[in-house]
């Protein structure tokens, strides 16, 4: 703030300088050319009498010889009000005075008193707040610098701006050489340190209060923003297993206090829909494994409470067999799509006939479908290669044409079709069975679900089948789609890409 002060006033002392320039400098060459007019007062220029006055002061070379009746003020009006804005509406604070160029002084302000302000050679010594101004003629660095130090300074100078004292008084006092006069200009400095002292001790008394409302304006302004993110607090520690339906509170607004409480709450209904599934497929299997294990207990009750014959001993061991195996189906099952699901069953990809796999599983699958009078149509296209597990994708259509014919009555039908479109090979797998109910479509692949037209026909299963042929059709990168209509058809559609999918 000082030194943008000390800028502003050394650019008021230039003007005044300036200003007082071209006044001599127009005064002086009028004398030539002046025509003699009458002198005209504008009475509504305020300042043309104390003009008048300040100019009558004028002694030497410099004041004009003419009567006022033959000076022409107009073209000199305005710089005369800028001399005036600056000195006579503060004369206790600005000094002038003005020399000729022998450094004789002709004229000086009246609050000088008997004192006279330094000129050209009244002064030897710059400080480093001094600013020297030299004619702009090829002068360097090194030539201004030689010039600022030579005892005594020559004239060569320009202007000068120094601060130095007058009356017991420091001042910032400007120098100016013209060809007319030697013109000093200087401020009082008092009233700028005052000023500045002023500032100072507003700034220390006002700091403390500054200091109190900047604490309290923060520790009100944090207690609002955090209040948000201590509900959020409260209410996370409120969830719990049993409790995961609870939600953050949320924030309307889109901060990121905002965004993160929309994003936890994505985050815990995921974890409630999970949580859901889990407990679902445990009250599932356990289910599933309940009804082998009772039919076996029984079995097996039944043969050490009662005598039996050879033959009846073997249909109960036969039956408890059955059981077993479907006991370790289900075990089997849940174990490989966990496995899966969790990525520790790497699939081993290559190249492969699936034209061919296709047909294999046909062939088996029409032994089964004959007993049932169940016509199978194929569609193969022949001899299509694509990247897949061989073994994974033969248990992906045993299963769904093993699904086929549980679900197609006596005399049904059931098409295969294998055929290569652009970028993937497409497997459709369409019977006329009892179908699937419309609401049941989006769950037939969730683990241990079975539909309800299955439950009520008696047909054997435990709800994993299209759960593992899901997982191994995604593995392979693509995509299974089903469609339905109760009592008309059910229809797979899978298709797989023809070029392995390379990992990002």
């Amino acid at each position: 703030m000082y030194n943008e002060l000390h800028r502003s006033l050394d650019a008021s002392i230039s003007k005044v300088v300036a200003s007082l320039d071209v006044i001599i400098s127009k005064s002086q060459s009028d004398l030539k050319n002046i025509k003699s007019r009458p002198f005209q007062r504008n009475y509504q220029d305020k300042l043309a009498l104390l003009k008048e006055l300040e100019e009558m002061r004028f002694v030497g070379p410099i004041r004009p010889t003419v009567q006022r009746e033959k000076l022409v003020e107009e073209d000199l009006g305005e710089i005369w009000s800028a001399v005036y804005e600056h000195i006579l509406l503060n004369p206790k604070n600005f000094f002038v005075q003005i020399a000729d160029t022998n450094n004789n002084i002709i004229w000086r302000s009246q609050n000088l008193q008997n004192d006279t302000l330094p000129t050209f050679l009244g002064f030897s010594t710059l400080t480093h707040f001094d600013t020297i101004y030299v004619p702009m003629k090829s002068q360097t660095q090194d030539s201004v610098l030689r010039l600022a130090l030579e005892q005594p300074p020559v004239f060569k100078l320009d202007s000068i701006l120094i601060t130095t004292k007058v009356l017991n008084t420091d001042i910032r006092l400007m120098i100016k050489r013209t060809s007319r006069a030697v013109i000093s200009v200087g401020y009082v400095l008092n009233d700028l340190r005052l000023t500045l002292n002023r500032l100072f001790m507003i700034q220390l008394v006002a700091l403390p209060f500054i200091l109190v409302i900047s604490i309290a304006g923060g520790w009100i302004l944090s207690s609002i923003s955090l209040k948000p993110i201590d509900q959020i607090a409260k209410t996370a520690d409120e969830i719990t297993a049993k409790n995961l339906s609870l939600r953050l509170p949320t924030i309307p607004t889109n901060d990121e206090v905002g965004h993160l409480t929309r994003t936890l709450n994505r985050m815990i209904e995921r974890l409630e829909q999970a949580f859901n599934q889990v407990k679902k497929f445990a009250s599932d299997a356990s289910h599933e494994l309940r009804t082998p294990l009772t039919i076996l207990q029984g079995e097996l009750e039944i043969a050490l409470h009662s005598r039996r014959t050879p033959e009846e001993y073997e249909e109960i061991l036969i039956s408890a067999l059955e059981e077993v195996g479907r006991l370790s189906n289900i075990v089997e099952s849940i174990l490989e799509l966990s496995r899966a699901e969790t990525g520790q069953i790497p699939l081993n990809l290559k190249l492969e006939n699936i034209s061919k796999i296709a047909e294999e599983v046909a062939q088996d699958i029409s032994i089964i479908a004959e007993q049932k009078n169940i016509t199978i149509t194929k569609s193969i296209e022949p001899d299509i290669i694509v990247p897949i597990d061989p073994p994974r994708i033969h248990q992906v259509l045993l299963n769904l044409l093993d699904n086929a014919t549980k679900y197609t009555p006596k005399g049904g039908n059931i098409k295969l079709v294998v055929q290569k479109n652009t970028d993937f090979v497409e497997m459709v797998v369409e019977d006329n069975g009892i179908g699937i109910p419309k609401d049941e479509l989006e769950h037939i692949f969730d683990r241990m679900y079975r539909a309800s037209k299955t439950e009520t026909n008696g047909i054997k299963g435990f709800g994993l089948g299209l759960s593992i042929v899901k997982w191994i059709v995604e593995a392979h990168h693509g995509e299974i789609e089903v469609e339905s209509e109760v009592n008309k058809f059910t229809r797979f559609t899978i298709k797989l890409p023809l070029e392995p999918e390379t990992e990002e």
